[in-house]
């Protein structure tokens, strides 16, 4: 496989997860970043802790899609994720009334 083999594999890879992403992205509450990853999920609890003076974060999300192109199931139902760096959680907007693309 060459390299431009390669990137085009990659870049049908992002483009199928946008697809999938903005198709389901409705079906949740809340979109959550890391500095690994990013989540939709229904139900998120961020928990900072202390260990030996070094401050980190326990996140807790249930009903989850996780932006990995490389994972071959992204809907998750139960995940945990420690990290020492910076978490962003946000709520969704959710309009009473969508309408067709």
């Amino acid at each position: 496989m060459s390299a431009e083999d390669l990137e085009k594999y990659e870049t049908e890879m992002e483009l199928t997860l946008y697809r999938e992403y903005r198709d389901i992205v409705g079906q949740f509450t809340y979109v959550i970043e890391t500095e690994r990853r990013f989540y939709l999920a229904n139900s998120v609890e961020v928990l900072p802790r202390n260990a030996d003076g070094e401050v980190y974060f326990e996140l807790r999300m249930s009903d989850a899609w996780v932006w990995d192109m490389y994972r071959p199931a992204r809907f998750v139902k139960h995940v945990k994720v420690l990290t020492f760096k910076d978490v962003n959680v946000e709520e969704l907007d959710k309009p009473d009334l969508r309408l067709p693309d």
